[in-house]
């Protein structure tokens, strides 16, 4: 179940399809039934599939048909129930959360020897956290669709972590999506980060597994959100 106050899983599974489509370049999802369908087009990643909820016949089928390389799953399910029904190709990946927050207004914490930088492109919001050397420290996005703002790749350099400036990009975005009319924020997040984002508000809506088949190359992409 998700917690007090997180969006309904099919909702916010729905919203973070589309909102990441947006960022990361890709057409739009295609809903079929009980899943959506993300055309992403690269080699090591050409579609992904992502699960509102756990329906164990819809997923065999879809198993049964889309297994080559490059498929990649996002099913709102812990992975003992997932990880049955995939073979030997699929490659399980680390725990992930399905997360969400009422946006609000809020003032960005201001921490020394750093400037926020936002922009806007299109539906998305960019922030950067720059170091007075000049050195960008942390950045993220979030893409706007509707009432909605889809948080993605929010990263902090190893070099200035334990600082806050993820804190500090997250308030940038929200203040952005914010004025955009988005008024609910959702996310996928690794085990790590949602532990940052619980301690800025965020609700858990749903574990997340994601399992892939990859490319069998040396320059096959590294897992990601």
């Amino acid at each position: 179940m998700p917690e007090i106050g997180a969006l309904d899983p099919s909702v916010a599974a729905r919203a973070w399809a589309h909102g990441w489509s947006i960022s990361r370049g890709t057409p739009a999802p295609v809903e079929r039934t009980g899943y959506f369908q993300i055309l992403v087009g690269k080699p090591e990643q050409l579609t992904r599939y992502v699960f509102p909820r756990f329906d164990p016949d819809v997923l065999r089928r879809l198993v049964a048909t889309e297994g080559g390389p490059g498929i990649w799953l996002k099913v709102c399910a812990p992975s003992q129930d997932v990880s049955p029904l995939l073979s030997d190709d699929w490659t399980v990946h680390a725990p992930e959360f399905l997360m969400s927050v009422p946006l609000a207004a809020g003032t960005a914490p201001v921490i020394a020897g750093y400037r926020v930088q936002t922009e806007r492109a299109g539906a998305l919001v960019l922030a950067k956290i720059v170091a007075d050397s000049g050195e960008l420290a942390a950045s993220g996005q979030a893409a706007i669709d509707g009432g909605f703002a889809t948080f993605d790749q929010i990263v902090t350099s190893e070099a200035h972590r334990r600082k806050g400036l993820g804190r500090l990009v997250m308030a940038a975005l929200s203040n952005a999506a914010l004025d955009l009319g988005a008024r609910h924020g959702v996310l996928v997040a690794t085990e790590a980060g949602a532990a940052l984002y619980q301690a800025l508000g965020w609700a858990m809506v749903s574990p997340v597994t994601a399992a892939s088949i990859t490319v069998a190359s040396s320059s096959a992409a590294a897992p990601a959100a």
